[in-house]
């Protein structure tokens, strides 16, 4: 169980609570809140027939961690996670719709996948999304899991050219050794879309690589949700020093 935590965010002036989903009525408050930022937001095209509630089958399977606003008790921040365990019982992990992930099938009895991340537009300052990290990480060492993999996406609004961009810089540094690379199902065409254009890389994926985060291969598109997606792969053991520290103790 993961230890519930409270931290005041000096700059906001707020407290957050991060603690696991227990109840129905919990998974249901994350669920509206990725609804609000994929549907509403993002404009994403969800297949869940409830309205106003981003569900999906993986969901029942998933470990559902949650920051609230200490104030209000508001949901603010979401991410799940699928076990190896858990993705056994359902077939897979979710982002193997997207990916060929055989390079990485000796890691999964260590590897966690998260997803579904996202915080509430008017909480983006930095706090609730350390939270969520620190509770990962929590999860992570607590359960033994050495590697943890994920789809990182990038909104494809511009019509690609900043996704295309962000990858031809990634790859230089960031890239995962050959064993590990995988294979997106539905790629995008890397060759159609300006590679050189001005880029702003996502404060999800700046995270992940700052943490020691690998990229496996080229990008896939994701048209409900109208994403670049890149699987990224955080072994534990690459996990920066700094973030180690203040997210492990170590």
């Amino acid at each position: 169980m993961l230890h519930q935590q409270t931290q005041t965010i000096q700059r906001e002036k707020k407290q957050f609570v991060v603690s696991m989903a227990r109840t129905e009525a919990d998974v249901r408050e994350a669920q509206r809140l990725r609804y609000k930022v994929f549907a509403e937001e993002m404009g994403a095209r969800l297949s869940c027939a409830e309205a106003g509630i981003d569900k999906d089958m993986y969901d029942a399977f998933c470990d559902h961690l949650l920051v609230r606003d200490a104030d209000t008790s508001e949901v603010v921040g979401t991410y799940r996670m699928l076990t190896p365990e858990q993705a056994k019982k359902i077939g897979g992990y979710y982002s193997e719709n997207e990916f060929d992930l055989t390079r990485l099938n000796h890691l999964r009895e260590r590897m966690l996948e998260v997803g579904r991340s996202c915080v509430h537009p008017d909480y983006r300052s930095g706090g609730v999304i350390t939270l969520l990290w620190s509770g990962l990480a929590e999860y992570m060492l607590k359960n033994k899991y050495d590697y943890m993999i994920g789809c990182a996406s990038i909104s494809m609004a511009d019509g690609g050219h900043n996704a295309a961009s962000i990858y031809n810089k990634v790859k230089v540094d960031c890239m995962s050794p050959i064993e590990w690379r995988v294979f997106p199902r539905c790629a995008l065409p890397l060759e159609a879309l300006d590679n050189h254009a001005e880029s702003f890389l996502p404060p999800l994926i700046k995270g992940y690589l700052r943490m020691g985060a690998y990229v496996c291969g080229d990008p896939a598109w994701d048209p409900d949700f109208n994403t670049a997606d890149l699987l990224v792969l955080l072994p534990m053991s690459r996990l920066n020093s700094r973030y180690a520290k203040h997210f492990l103790g170590k």
